[in-house]
């Protein structure tokens, strides 16, 4: 499964990107987890808030497989998307 994840907005309108391919993990498990979850989960309203962050999310199979995609404002995250955003973003 490969995850991109771009994040804007904040105090300085900064840009921040980062991709994971959660096959090459050794917590495959965990993060393609807390990836389904996004799936079935209510995110929020995904409306940003002055200085705060909008988190845009594409999900993949495979590489060329279709893209599913996930908006989640920063003050809509529960623990395990924070995880996971963290973990690609870093």
């Amino acid at each position: 499964m490969i995850v991109t994840v771009t994040r804007s907005g904040g105090f300085a309108g900064l840009v921040a990107e980062g991709e994971l391919d959660t096959s090459t993990q050794l917590d495959a498990e965990q993060l393609e987890a807390a990836v389904r979850a996004l799936e079935a989960g209510q995110l929020g309203n995904g409306r940003p808030q002055p200085d705060r962050y909008v988190y845009r999310l594409e999900v993949r199979a495979t590489p060329e497989g279709a893209a599913t995609h996930h908006t989640v404002a920063e003050q809509d995250l529960d623990e395990s998307t924070a995880w996971l955003l963290d973990r690609i973003l870093s």
